[in-house]
């Protein structure tokens, strides 16, 4: 199944930005910058790659169930397991 360009386009803005979010922790480690501050941009990195999953799951089973019919059953029933996969 293909995402539509929306959903394509918001998926990478949320990556290119999380992209930038982990270069600047390498930098910080490289510094020696203080271990809470890591530890909070680390985190924002994750929540920043948990949404674009999110994001990515969410629009694909809106796109299974608007297929619907026999064949959207299993499609759900995948991204149902990718979803679960993200948790």
């Amino acid at each position: 199944m293909q995402l539509d360009d929306d959903a394509v386009k918001t998926a990478v803005n949320r990556l290119r930005r999380a992209e930038g979010q982990i270069a600047g922790v390498i930098r910080m480690l490289e510094a020696g910058r203080d271990c809470k501050d890591i530890v909070t941009q680390l985190a924002a990195v994750s929540r920043a790659l948990d949404k674009a999953g999110f994001s990515i799951v969410a629009s694909g089973l809106k796109q299974c169930l608007a297929q619907g019919g026999p064949e959207g059953d299993l499609d759900v029933a995948e991204m149902e397991k990718l979803f679960l996969s993200l948790a």
